[in-house]
């Protein structure tokens, strides 16, 4: 199949790409670089804070997976960061649809991010695709995130917006940046711990996505996060002793809101204690049965 991914050099974009690959399907990159070498055009391209979107009528594209976003926690929220964060998803997740919406080939599907933060922070209280959304700037974002694949879905596109967790990788995300201080001895939880992480291995989100791929009656939300969400204080101490380190250490709120401002309440001091019941419904088998073999698999293979 002829696959058109956005996002295609992040984390999750990176390696999905090299699976898609390696079966066989043609992977194509919607690229901000308008060539693809030094003497063509990439087939391609878009510049979506200028509205501007290319693709190559000669090439039929089958299923298109949108990754595209600003990272969300590389830096302090401020008006303008968070106003940039809700351009590089929205925006472009409306310019891209609309553009589908009105191809002579129409692909037959569109997966598209969203994230977990839909749900606000829902304590300890289990949620799944069926719950309502949240009040923040996290739940409001990924609602109009989802709004705004309206065009394609009308098209009759079928349409998954993926909500997905705290992706698990050494190479990039929130593990990445948690490695070095616990490798050092110095991890902790943060506040009391009794947040909820929702995470998901990077190889099991590949999975699921090809998962999603191949299951025409899966359409609208899919939760992609493992089947057990775990308190704050629990991933410390299973990635303390995975990496077999101790984890004595705690973040107090003061300090984590000093650090990090608005950022820390969204995003380190609360949480969503998620189900994926779409993909459970499904049929789809998770290949870790816990988050110590997650973190082994994904750290120590």
């Amino acid at each position: 199949m002829n696959i058109l991914i956005t996002g295609a050099t992040g984390l999750i974009g990176t390696a999905l790409s090299t699976a898609l690959t390696a079966e066989g399907h043609n992977v194509y990159a919607l690229s901000r670089d308008s060539v693809a070498d030094a003497i063509k055009p990439a087939p391609f391209y878009w510049q979506p804070k200028q509205k501007i979107i290319r693709f190559d009528s000669s090439i039929s594209i089958d299923i298109v997976i949108n990754l595209a976003g600003e990272n969300i926690a590389d830096r302090r929220w401020t008006a303008n960061s968070k106003a940039t964060i809700w351009q590089s998803r929205i925006d472009s997740t409306q310019l891209l649809s609309e553009t589908l919406a009105k191809l002579n080939n129409k692909p037959s599907l569109l997966i598209s991010a969203s994230a977990i933060g839909f749900y606000g922070d829902t304590g300890s209280n289990i949620v799944d695709e069926r719950s309502s959304a949240g009040n923040e700037f996290l739940a409001d974002l990924s609602v109009a995130w989802e709004q705004a694949t309206a065009a394609a879905s009308a098209a009759g596109i079928r349409t998954v917006h993926l909500r997905t967790g705290i992706v698990l990788s050494p190479n990039g995300g929130a593990l990445k940046q948690m490695l070095l201080p616990f490798k050092l001895g110095l991890g902790g939880a943060f506040g009391n711990g009794q947040q909820y992480m929702s995470c998901i291995g990077l190889h099991e989100a590949v999975n699921i996505i090809q998962f999603i791929m191949a299951q025409e009656s899966i359409h609208g939300a899919v939760n992609m996060v493992a089947p057990e969400a775990v308190t704050n204080k629990v991933f410390t101490k299973t990635l303390g002793a995975v990496l077999k380190r101790p984890t004595i250490f705690t973040v107090p709120v003061p300090i984590a809101k000093f650090a990090f401002g608005e950022m820390a309440d969204h995003l380190l001091l609360t949480g969503a204690r998620v189900k994926p019941s779409v993909l459970i419904e499904h049929g789809y088998t998770f290949s870790d049965k816990d988050l110590t073999s997650t973190l082994e698999r994904v750290l120590l293979e």
